[in-house]
């Protein structure tokens, strides 16, 4: 009886874990197994353990990931946008500065912890950092 409890922990230690649904429920700000339970406890911070299946996720590493690819994807959705309005519309300076950078910073903050949800979801389905234990 011990073997084949080795044997099927072993199994489900090596299981695959699919990346995309992780990655999506991670963007949700969900847990990256169950998609049920928070992510998050508050703005950015992750919570140690899911309240709905217990998955510990205390050992992501996020780190400064989701400030660089939040400024990837605002720079390059504001500045051809910015280029485009610049020369079609030909807005005041101040009026022109007022509305892209009240669009750039809300559109940051909307994405920093909808991206951080994501790379720890990543984590988790690749098995990152401490990852890798039984499902």
């Amino acid at each position: 009886m011990t073997d084949q409890t080795a044997d099927d922990t072993a199994i489900t230690d090596t299981a695959e874990r699919e990346l995309w649904p992780a990655v999506r429920r991670g963007f949700r700000r969900k847990c990256p197994k169950c998609g049920a339970g928070p992510l998050m406890c508050s703005y950015l911070k992750v919570r140690d353990r899911c309240t709905v299946c217990q998955e510990d996720l205390s050992q992501h590493r996020a780190d400064d990931g989701p400030a660089y690819l939040t400024i990837l994807v605002v720079g390059h959705l504001m500045a051809p946008l910015l280029h485009i309005v610049f020369t079609t519309f030909r807005p005041e300076p101040l009026v022109l500065f007022t509305i892209f950078s009240v669009g750039c910073v809300t559109l940051s903050l909307y994405l920093l912890p909808r991206l951080k949800g994501s790379i720890v979801g990543f984590q988790w389905a690749r098995r990152m950092h401490g990852f890798g234990g039984a499902d």
